[in-house]
């Protein structure tokens, strides 16, 4: 990728049926953490901002709405990456946009492995890969729910890693749902929960 992104990730007023008025500002390269209990609405809160769950009030990349483009436009440029990934081809290597050699490196994957059957891979091995996909198309803004939940500490550490890496040289704006502290400490520039049907910011744990 040769651009940087430089943008903004924005939501005003967002809400679904169970979160209320969501205003959030990611500045470019900035990782905003978020957790809250089991059903608070985490993930659906990503798919709105994604535009793939109905929701009130709107999101932006700087100026530019979510609603003034096609959906599939929009996931291009703030691309979700969900706790469980689908795939349709037999092959890794066949869901890449572009070969990505180095970050597959990063990841603790070998050459050989877009050539991988996806059939045969693990659920980390599917976890790290779901990464490598979703920066093989150039994204602008990324959502990540729970990058690492399926991932040993090692592999966690690594993929932490090679993630903040890549969003400060591209400048990515990042949402980043994680449950652990430790997680959060290590990746937040800012800390947000959910209670009480809202999205409050808080203090980054100790």
């Amino acid at each position: 990728m040769s651009t940087k992104s430089m943008l903004s990730l924005n939501t005003t007023n967002l809400g679904i049926d169970i979160l209320n008025r969501v205003d959030l500002t990611v500045k470019a390269g900035e990782v905003l953490c978020l957790s809250g209990p089991s059903g608070s609405g985490k993930s659906r809160l990503l798919r709105a901002i994604a535009d793939l769950e109905p929701h009130s009030g709107s999101a932006s990349l700087d100026n530019r709405k979510q609603d003034s483009m096609p959906g599939h436009c929009w996931r291009r440029q703030v691309m979700l990456v969900p706790a469980q990934s689908a795939w349709w081809y037999e092959t890794a290597g066949a869901h890449l946009a572009k070969p990505m050699p180095q970050a597959l490196l990063a990841l603790g994957f070998p050459e050989e492995a877009d050539g991988w059957q996806m059939a045969k891979l693990s659920t980390g091995e599917k976890q790290r890969l779901a990464l490598v996909r979703a920066l093989s198309y150039e994204p602008r803004a990324l959502l990540l729910d729970e990058p690492t939940a399926n991932l040993d500490e090692d592999s966690t550490l690594k993929t932490e890693a090679f993630l903040l890496e890549v969003i400060r040289e591209k400048q990515y704006p990042v949402i980043w749902v994680a449950h652990s502290p430790a997680q959060i400490r290590r990746v937040a520039n800012r800390y947000f929960a959910i209670e009480d049907k809202r999205v409050k910011e808080q203090e980054i744990p100790l």
